[in-house]
């Protein structure tokens, strides 16, 4: 049987949903996670942005707001996988989110 951080008792206990960061591939409540959808843009093809609201449409993943689990993210080639888009995505939107809130 698996091991997890947030087993479902906690979940219950604080009433907030658990996800898991694209990059670290840690658990940790999606309060203290960055949503990522992505949007498509004509000429270079698609684009990582962040959502903050948590209300922008798509399928979204979820990251640390921290330089390294961007990095491991992107080395690691997740966002593609986790937003189900082929090709390569634009980060430099979510490059500059990070800056801001590190």
């Amino acid at each position: 049987m698996a091991q997890h951080e947030f087993s479902a008792e906690t979940r219950e206990c604080t009433g907030q949903p658990v996800r898991t960061c694209v990059g670290c591939r840690k658990r940790a409540l999606a309060a203290d996670l960055l949503r990522v959808v992505a949007r498509e843009v004509q000429p270079e093809g698609w684009a990582a942005v962040p959502d903050p609201r948590r209300r922008l449409p798509g399928r979204g993943a979820w990251l640390h707001p921290e330089p390294n689990c961007l990095s491991l993210a992107e080395k690691r080639r997740a966002f593609g996988r986790a937003l189900r888009v082929s090709g390569t995505l634009d980060t430099a939107a979510l490059d500059r989110e990070i800056e801001q809130i590190s």
